[in-house]
């Protein structure tokens, strides 16, 4: 028997197996420092029970945001009991690798999340979860809709079933659906004049081609990188 359940700040899976309780985390927060000061950022963190923070950024310092410097972060982290790990491998946007491009020559992320790579990385949050972990991944844009941390990493968690919460400033939060419908409305305006029949049989495509039009337009393109 499995139970779903939304507890305060934390979605979670509850299991009973020979009459234990086994308790899943089943939620995958992420957020955009760009958006709070430091003291806020962690203070978000906290009130939603975060275990551990996930920096997806490829190269984990910031000009403009020094607290957010690897270094001085993870103290910051630490002194709040949140540990910080650092995903630029398994989770950055910024891929040499060219087998990943797509022949436009941007990271495709269709491409990448299909890769051993990203496949430890999933796995090693799936496992945490089921070791009662809460992770959020971080990135710096403030607005998850233009970032690969809910394009690219965040949506094979939510195809796996997992609840993706987008936290933002003010105590305002989106879902991966949210995100989704988000793209829908920017990229297919005219969609709701389809019968409901049409839309329903079309929407799972619709959803597939906004986030690969999210995907060219955010996507990390090799050749500039290299002619920095």
């Amino acid at each position: 028997m499995s139970i779903y359940c939304y507890q305060g700040s934390s979605s979670c899976n509850y299991f009973t197996f020979n009459k234990v309780v086994i308790i899943m985390v089943d939620v995958l927060y992420t957020i955009g420092y760009s958006g709070f000061d430091i003291d806020a950022f962690v203070s978000v963190l906290r009130n939603k029970n975060v275990t551990v923070l996930i920096d997806v950024r490829s190269k984990p310092y910031s000009t403009y945001f020094p607290n957010y410097n690897k270094e001085i972060l993870e103290k910051s982290l630490g002194k709040n009991g949140i540990l910080y790990r650092n995903y630029s491998r398994e989770f950055g946007a910024q891929q040499m690798n060219r087998a990943f491009c797509s022949p436009e020559g941007f990271l495709d992320f269709e491409t990448f999340v299909k890769s051993d790579v990203f496949a430890e990385g999933f796995s090693k949050l799936e496992n945490g979860m089921k070791q009662n972990y809460t992770f959020a991944l971080m990135c710096a844009e403030k607005n998850p809709v233009d970032c690969h941390r809910a394009i690219m990493v965040s949506r094979p968690f939510h195809e796996a079933g997992h609840m993706v919460i987008h936290l933002l400033p003010d105590d305002a939060a989106m879902t991966q659906d949210d995100i989704e419908e988000n793209m829908l409305d920017k990229y297919f305006p005219n969609r709701k004049q389809l019968t409901m029949f049409e839309f329903d049989d079309d929407r799972s495509t619709l959803i597939a081609n906004a986030y690969h039009i999210k995907n060219a337009e955010i996507g990390f393109r090799t050749e500039e990188q290299m002619a920095i």
